[in-house]
C-alpha cells in the first residue's frame, strides 16, 4: 500500500457528496459517503454506506458497514420513496424536503479510535462512544459506550474493554488529537507498552 499523505485517498469507484474528509483519510471501493463529517486518519474498507453522520478519527470501518441508513415514513398509506422522491417520477412534483430534514436530525456521531466489524449496521440517532468495537454482523439501534465491545442483532454489550477507570484516562490523554510528528515519535510505545504504563507515561 502506497503511503498516505495530508491529503484524503478516495478510490475512484467511491462516491463522495458534501462531506468533509480529514488528513490522511481512506475511502476504499464502492464506498458511498452522503454529507458525513470523517475524522483525521479514519478509513472504511469498501462496500460501505454512510449518511448524515459525524466520524470521529481514528476510525477503523470494515467493508460492508452501514452507517445511518435510511428510515422510511412507516406510518403513511405507503413506505415508497415515490412519496418523498417525487420529482423522479413526475415533471411537476417537489421533493419531500422535510423528509430529508428529518434523516439529518437523526445522524450518528461516532467517536475516536473506534472499530466497527465487517457487515455491520448502525442506526439512525445511535452514539458509538470514543473507543467502542461493534462486533461483525452486529446491528446497533442504541448508544454505545465509550470502550464498550457490542455484538448480536440488536446489539447489545459483550464485555467492556477496559476498566472504566482505564477508559477515562484515555479520554482525558486524547492521544488522538496529537500531531503527526508526535504519533510517529511515540509509534513504539503504541505497539509495545500495556495501555496503563502508556498512560502513566504520557498523562
Amino acid at each position: 500500500m502506497a503511503k498516505l499523505s495530508g491529503a484524503p485517498w478516495i478510490d475512484p469507484t467511491a462516491r463522495v457528496v458534501d462531506s468533509v474528509l480529514g488528513r490522511c483519510t481512506e475511502i476504499m471501493a464502492g464506498s458511498t459517503l452522503l454529507e458525513v463529517e470523517f475524522g483525521d486518519y479514519s478509513y472504511c474498507a469498501g462496500r460501505n454506506e454512510i449518511a448524515y453522520s459525524r466520524i470521529g478519527k481514528f476510525a477503523n470501518i470494515a467493508s460492508g458497514c452501514r452507517i445511518c441508513p435510511t428510515n422510511h415514513p412507516y406510518q403513511r398509506a405507503s413506505l415508497h420513496h415515490f412519496m418523498y422522491r417525487a420529482a423522479s417520477y413526475w415533471d411537476d412534483a417537489e421533493d419531500e424536503a422535510e423528509v430529508f430534514e428529518e434523516r439529518r436530525r437523526n445522524g450518528v456521531t461516532v467517536g475516536h479510535d473506534t472499530w466497527f466489524g465487517y457487515n455491520a449496521v448502525i442506526m439512525p440517532g445511535v452514539s458509538v462512544g470514543d473507543g467502542a468495537i461493534v462486533a461483525a454482523g452486529a446491528v446497533v439501534t442504541k448508544d454505545v459506550a465509550p470502550y464498550t465491545i457490542v455484538g448480536g442483532v440488536a446489539a447489545s454489550e459483550i464485555k467492556r474493554r477496559f476498566p472504566e477507570g482505564v477508559a477515562a484516562r484515555l479520554q482525558a490523554l486524547a492521544w488522538w488529537d496529537w500531531d503527526h510528528a508526535t504519533l510517529r515519535a511515540r509509534l513504539q510505545d503504541f505497539r509495545e507498552l500495556p495501555v496503563e504504563a502508556f498512560l502513566e507515561k504520557y498523562e
